[in-house]
């Protein structure tokens, strides 16, 4: 029975994992802030990952196997993570993000080198405390804390997963898909950059299968969490468009100022041939997008009949 930490992870793909690990026979504790109870048959910690003696006092002598961290935003929090869990795993996994890439612009898809945390600059004074400092520095602050466990040498193993834009579940809670249902419904143009790139996407199972498969392994370093392929906004839209046939899709092209939230204005796709060569198998994104959809529009729609009963 392996030992196995995971920091917050109780929603979306997150409890996904953690059901996962429990049903191949994993102890999981789950350490959370306390505003939600951890998936069945997982052990509780209430402790707050900000607070480095709150995280110590609630770990006691506890020691893991792997260490799963679903919410570490900061280097600030990455620098508490590494001091307390230094000695307590063999391994620390992060889930990071596509977003890391944000800055690049390439036409081929991004291997992992092209963020190297090695080299990153840490921060610490930054307005990390901040919320809406730290939503508009998503990304910067997703690098730095990768910048900060892969400081900690070959004494502190790790891997930052560098998780592709999520699709998929009734239990979506970022709106993104809505967003385009919405528009679609009532004809409301949907606003898209003049040079609209496609991008990388990972179903929410996959991501939680990988991440539970990541535990397992022993590579360390950066990887890309991604199915094959790549989708377009317009591919998107025409799925969701399926479920909504008395609506109308209407792209509007846009110089500046937002855009719709799948939009993209660089190109940072995501290659995922090192996780693929480790021996994972991802799926094609085009053959789960239409589930995908539907999973996540029938909690939308169910919402909508709701609204006119009522």
């Amino acid at each position: 029975m392996r030992e196995v930490c995971v920091i917050g992870g109780s929603r979306y793909f997150g409890k996904r994992v953690i059901a996962r690990l429990i049903a191949a026979g994993d102890r999981v504790t789950v350490i959370n802030r306390g505003s939600s109870p951890p998936p069945p048959g997982a052990i509780h910690l209430v402790a707050d990952r900000n607070d480095e003696k709150s995280l110590e006092s609630a770990l006691g002598s506890r020691a893991f196997d792997v260490v799963i961290d679903q919410v570490c935003y900061t280097p600030g929090q990455a620098e508490i993570a590494r001091r307390v869990f230094a000695g307590r795993t063999r391994r620390y996994v992060m889930t990071s993000t596509v977003e890391v890439y944000e800055y690049e612009d390439s036409a081929a898809l991004v291997p992992e080198d092209a963020v190297d945390p090695r080299t990153i600059a840490v921060d610490l004074e930054l307005h990390w405390d901040d919320p809406e400092f730290l939503d508009s520095h998503y990304g910067e602050g997703k690098r730095q804390a990768e910048a900060v466990f892969a400081a900690g040498g070959p004494g502190f193993p790790y891997v930052a997963v560098r998780v592709a834009h999520v699709l998929g579940g009734d239990d979506d809670f970022t709106g993104r898909l809505d967003h385009y249902a919405d528009r679609i419904r009532t004809g409301e143009p949907i606003a898209v950059p003049a040079a609209n790139h496609p991008a990388t996407y990972i179903h929410v199972e996959e991501i939680a299968d990988f991440l539970a498969w990541t535990a397992g392994a022993e590579f360390t370093g950066p990887v890309n969490a991604a199915s094959h392929g790549v989708l377009t906004t317009e591919e998107l839209c025409a799925a969701v468009a399926v479920h909504l046939p008395e609506g109308r899709t209407v792209f509007r092209s846009v110089e500046a100022g937002d855009v719709s939230p799948f939009s993209f204005t660089r190109s940072y796709g995501m290659d995922n041939s090192r996780a693929t060569k480790l021996g994972f198998a991802f799926g094609e994104a085009r053959n789960w997008l239409p589930g995908a959809v539907a999973e996540t529009l029938r909690k939308d729609t169910g919402n909508q009949a709701l609204r006119k009963d009522n």
